[in-house]
Formats: structure tokens, C-alpha cells, sequence
């Protein structure tokens, strides 16, 4: 599966769009994890738990949308994104689309 946030691939002739690929993640923080980060949050710095935190939801919404393009039969995804929006305190979604397609 070729994955690109470009609406091309080098050497590659897209066939058929095949439609959105997309998948989602919703996550909540963690209460023992939001102490060490408002501790963070007061002296400065990165906060590694939420940095993990995101870099994880952001790994399993690329990997639900590669599963969705797949199902579809689709060889690669062009034009990828991903969005972030908040659903309640304490958690957010993290969204990956793109537009499946196969090549020659």
C-alpha cells in the first residue's frame, strides 16, 4: 500500500479513484498521566505523555484507513490528512483520510 500526502506518485499512473479511505480514533487522557502533565505544564517543557499519546491515536487512524483503502481494493491512498477535534473534555478524535486508488 503506497501512502502520500501528495496527489501524485513518481512513476505511478493512478488507474481508478476508488473512493475516501478514512478511520478514526477517539482517545481520552489518563488522570495519573494528566498529573505529571499540569506538573509539565507549570514548569515548561514537552509534555512526552501527551505527545505519546497523540503520536499513538495518530498511528491507529493510519492504520484503520490503510484497512478501510484495502477493503475497498484499493493499491495506495494519495492526498492524505489527518484532523484533530476535540468530543468532551479530556478527549479528542484524530482523524486520517485520503483518496483511494489503484494504479496501472
Amino acid at each position: 500500500m503506497i501512502i502520500s500526502t501528495t496527489e501524485t506518485i513518481p512513476n505511478k499512473k493512478i488507474k481508478e479513484v476508488v473512493g475516501i479511505a478514512r478511520g478514526s480514533t477517539v482517545r481520552a487522557r489518563n488522570a495519573a498521566k494528566d498529573i505529571f502533565a499540569a506538573i509539565k505544564n507549570f514548569i515548561g517543557g514537552e509534555i512526552e505523555e501527551y505527545t505519546k499519546l497523540q503520536a499513538d491515536s495518530r498511528e491507529q487512524a493510519l492504520s484503520r484507513m490503510i484497512d478501510d483503502a484495502k477493503k475497498n481494493g484499493a493499491d495506495g491512498i494519495v492526498n492524505v490528512r489527518f484532523m484533530t477535534s476535540v468530543i468532551s473534555q479530556g478527549a479528542a478524535e484524530v482523524l486520517a483520510y485520503g483518496t483511494a486508488v489503484t494504479f496501472e
